[in-house]
């Protein structure tokens, strides 16, 4: 048995790194096998974006400015709710801070249950630390308020300002979870469902993958799915396991059989991080690469002219600059034959290509047609 091998190129530079993750060939297929539950969705279920408009207060002065008119207008409008009268002009919003809340609801989610949701300023304020959020309604896109967010604001870091000038910050805290902090009051309705059949749908669609889902379908249970496009699986229950009991372990039992996927060969490219991930199928046609750099080195050194002493001439301060330009002698990589994508960040990395290099050969190459994939770039 061939065991598959996995290779994985690191070339760090300054805060760059071009990291290659190839599986190159990979017989033992029981290696690659994943749950259908892991790539497919069952379309049984209804899923709605919520969003709501609330307060977070307690914060230690990190809280919106005065200048912040809506959380200065929303502070006022609830406590006038609570009985209270309060000048606008007089409040102060420094331990407040206005938030936009954000959860996801599924169908799944019942009366009473409850999701997570996220925070996130929509003032000046510098920090979420230790603020709670206040009670707030959270709707659909109809305007149909399903749920009821409020609890203490999770940041997972920390904004520490000693003066003007001297701030420790870890991670970002702006924006905040609240664990469980949304209560559903109107849940969804769940999608009308044949007791007879239902679907799967791929979470990255692809045609083989789709067969093979139905193949594998068929083998355990006999021919009871097939794919209607490659998004799309049907699955017909059968007859003996259509009482509710029954069909939902069958759909459970699905959902754990293990399959193959495929995968369209992909680049993808973060120019940002200077990071590359490839898959599997990458493969580079015969070509010969060649890549050099020029160096352009501006080097300014003040000169300071003195006038004499008790003379009315003025200090004169002028720049000596000198230009040097550096040109590399390009590296040159000759491929014979159709090789995968690790052969070629090898030999990139032997003749030590940095990060920008290996970026700037890798769109060369698609561009002469030589990379075989699709390239995405960040």
């Amino acid at each position: 048995m061939i065991e598959t091998i996995q290779t994985k190129f690191i070339v760090p530079v300054g805060m760059l790194a071009v990291i290659i993750l190839l599986g190159i060939i990979a017989p033992d297929i029981n290696a690659n096998k994943v749950r259908i539950k892991d790539i497919c969705d069952f379309q049984n279920k209804e899923e709605a974006d919520l969003v709501g408009y609330g307060l977070i207060i307690g914060l230690d002065g990190s809280g919106d400015g005065n200048g912040t008119q809506f959380t200065t207008q929303s502070l006022t409008n609830m406590m006038e709710r609570m009985g209270l009268t309060v000048d606008p002009k007089k409040v102060k919003v420094k331990n407040v801070a206005a938030v936009l809340v954000t959860a996801k609801l599924s169908s799944f989610n019942k009366d009473g249950s409850y999701v997570d949701v996220t925070v996130s300023s929509v003032g000046d304020a510098s920090s979420l630390q230790g603020g709670t959020l206040l009670m707030t309604p959270l709707s659909d896109a109809s305007g149909a308020v399903r749920a009821v967010a409020q609890g203490a604001v999770s940041i997972g870091g920390f904004n520490v300002q000693v003066d003007d000038n001297n701030r420790i910050i870890n991670n970002y805290t702006l924006v905040g979870r609240v664990p469980n902090g949304a209560k559903v009051t109107n849940p969804l309705d769940a999608p009308a469902q044949s007791d007879k059949e239902f679907f799967l749908s791929l979470r990255n669609p692809d045609f083989t993958t789709a067969h093979r889902i139905a193949e594998r379908i068929n083998i355990k249970y006999g021919l009871t799915s097939f794919a209607l496009d490659g998004g799309t699986v049907k699955v017909m229950v059968p007859d003996s396991l259509s009482h509710i009991s029954y069909r939902t372990k069958f759909i459970s039992d699905i959902g754990l059989l293990s399959v193959v996927p495929d995968n369209t060969a992909r680049v993808v490219i973060n120019e940002k991080t200077g990071t590359i991930v490839a898959g599997e199928n990458v493969t580079i046609e015969p070509v010969a690469i060649a890549h050099g750099t020029i160096t352009v080195n501006i080097q300014s050194t003040p000169i300071i002219s003195q006038p004499e002493p008790f003379s009315t001439g003025e200090t004169i301060v002028t720049q000596d600059s000198r230009v040097t330009v550096n040109d590399e002698l390009a590296h040159v990589v000759h491929l014979e034959r159709s090789v995968y994508l690790s052969d070629v960040a090898s030999a990139l990395n032997k003749i030590g290509a940095t990060p920008r290099d290996i970026i700037a050969i890798f769109q060369a190459l698609k561009q002469a047609g030589a990379l075989r994939s699709e390239l995405v770039i960040m």
